[in-house]
């Protein structure tokens, strides 16, 4: 299982997302700090949960940190966070 399958699996089941979206970017941070060439490294996350509702932007990318803190002290340099609410996103 790859990286971004391995996030999507976990968001997916901890969020049950309306939408979501996982890309690497891996590639677009060659030659920066925590980049490996066979990438995984870089990931931009957009989703849209109603489990956001009434939360914090600092707690949304709080609770996807701790789901993905494994990931965060293996491979995965960064994380770019789109989190919203249904509403938000419409």
């Amino acid at each position: 299982m790859t990286m971004k399958d391995n996030i999507t699996k976990k968001l997916t089941e901890a969020f049950a997302p309306l939408s979501l979206d996982v890309t690497d970017e891996s590639h677009l941070h060659a030659g920066h700090m925590g980049h490996r060439p066979e990438g995984e490294t870089h990931f931009r996350v957009n989703i849209v949960s109603e489990a956001f509702e009434g939360k914090s932007r600092i707690d949304r990318h709080r609770m996807i940190n701790e789901l993905l803190a494994a990931e965060l002290a293996g491979t995965v340099h960064a994380l770019a966070l789109k989190p919203q609410t249904p509403t938000e996103a419409s």
